[in-house]
């Protein structure tokens, strides 16, 4: 069912799914950080609007062109890093921390699930707040990577083998990792994916709904999937996650 604009009823519907589901996750986007100051990316003058990705921040340019590579992409890295979870983050980890969700499913690379308090969170295209080394594959916080840049080392170099060292990003161009294949795994037969503030449209992350018996869309766009969902709501994220939690907080 769509509903652009939903009613009470509607939320109250949902309550009911959330405290009635036995197995309940969250798949989050860029759409429940934009309140966060962290634009959606993808969005008419959106960075990559003004930055060809393929030109600017994949995994080519970053290993045959370090220098372009960390020139366009520190200062947003840094802005990403210096960012606050807003109300939309809080609430699902008050979900969790109550027992309504089981974890976080994030394309996000922000970290802001994890500043508002959430645990169980699989970052399935990595975090801006590490670095990780070609070679030994060990992890840094991101900051030893940014010294070593300011330095004038570029690429930079891990500290136990001196290969190169990068950012822990699912860059474009690169293969998903482990933390993808986990994502599949717990979100198997789950019994309700609640997709927040994704327009579905990356790959191979728009298949992960296909691991859930139900669907419920909270997005200001439109998504490949909305058909299949029991509930989609196209409307503003952070206000409405709140309405949300005060239902339940009111059961």
């Amino acid at each position: 069912m769509t509903c652009n604009n939903h009613n009470d009823r509607q939320l109250d519907d949902l309550a009911s799914m959330i405290i009635d589901s036995k197995r309940t996750f969250a798949l989050t986007g860029a759409g429940i950080s934009t309140d966060s100051g962290i634009p959606d990316f993808r969005s008419p003058g959106g960075f990559w609007d003004k930055h060809n990705p393929m030109e600017t921040s994949s995994a080519t340019i970053l290993y045959n062109n370090p220098k372009l590579f960390y020139e366009v992409n520190i200062p947003r890295y840094e802005a990403i890093m210096n960012s606050m979870p807003n109300d939309g983050h809080k609430v699902l980890s008050w979900l969790e921390n109550r027992g309504y969700i089981q974890g976080i499913i994030t394309q996000n690379i922000d970290g802001l699930h994890q500043k508002a308090g959430s645990k169980s969170v699989i970052e399935i295209h990595g975090s801006v707040a590490k670095c990780r080394c070609d070679t030994c594959n060990i992890k840094e916080p991101m900051e030893h990577l940014f010294a070593q840049i300011n330095e004038g080392i570029i690429p930079p170099k891990c500290s136990s083998c001196k290969s190169i060292l990068r950012p822990d990003i699912v860059l474009f161009e690169d293969s998903m990792d482990e933390r993808f294949f986990k994502a599949q795994q717990v979100l198997t037969g789950c019994d309700l994916l609640l997709i927040i503030g994704t327009s579905l449209q990356v790959y191979p992350a728009a298949y992960l709904p296909d691991k859930a018996k139900k669907l419920v869309i909270i997005n200001k766009s439109e998504t490949p999937w909305d058909s299949y969902a029991h509930y989609v709501f196209n409307c503003e994220i952070t206000s409405n996650l709140m309405k949300i939690k005060a239902i339940l907080e009111a059961l």
